[in-house]
């Protein structure tokens, strides 16, 4: 019993350590966040669509267009937000793509969010874009950074994004649950093997 307690506890305390870890890890990226201002002309030639994104219940696609750097050689892959998708997959939405300089503020990713699907692929529509590939494939000059656009622009997207530190709260709540099942596990094989004796 005493055996089955501690595995019991040590199993509780180590899974209560871990989310407490991802806790910190967000607490971390959204005090790190790195708000930038960039002025650029969007290249609407290299646009492609992030699928599977669902906003308010809704499929649809989240807009990644590199921006050229004005006085620069360089891109920035642009976040630009979302849109929904339509009724059949084979019908594409189409997108407003500001002409001439724009300048577009947004908070600096080091990549996009992970996906559990196969990742990269050709095409418009893919599931995640890595940026050598792209840069490869498009033969533009990327930063080694995507920004995710937070100013607006007549392009008729929905920028709503989940902050980096979100979850925090459930994580936290998590880590007091496993917790709480390692001390009861310790309580109860202490109990127990008081009542063997």
């Amino acid at each position: 019993m005493l055996a089955a307690a501690a595995v019991g506890c040590a199993a509780g305390v180590a899974l209560g350590q871990w989310q407490s870890g991802r806790a910190e890890e967000k607490r971390a990226a959204g005090a790190a966040v790195e708000r930038i201002s960039v002025r650029g002309v969007f290249d609407a030639r290299h646009t492609v669509l992030l699928d599977n994104k669902v906003r308010h219940k809704q499929a649809g696609y989240e807009v990644l267009t590199p921006l050229r750097i004005a006085g620069s050689e360089d891109h920035i892959l642009v976040n630009r937000g979302w849109i929904a998708a339509a009724r059949t997959r084979e019908v594409l939405p189409e997108i407003r793509t500001p002409g001439g300089i724009v300048a577009v503020e947004g908070v600096v990713q080091e990549r996009l969010p992970r996906v559990l699907v196969r990742k990269g692929g050709a095409g418009k529509v893919r599931q995640t874009v890595e940026i050598p590939a792209f840069a490869a494939e498009t033969g533009l000059r990327l930063q080694p950074r995507f920004l995710e656009q937070h100013s607006a622009l007549d392009d008729g997207l929905l920028r709503e994004w989940m902050p980096a530190d979100a979850g925090i709260e459930k994580h936290e709540s998590y880590a007091l649950q496993w917790y709480s099942l390692a001390a009861l596990a310790g309580v109860l094989g202490v109990v127990f093997s008081f009542r063997k004796s």
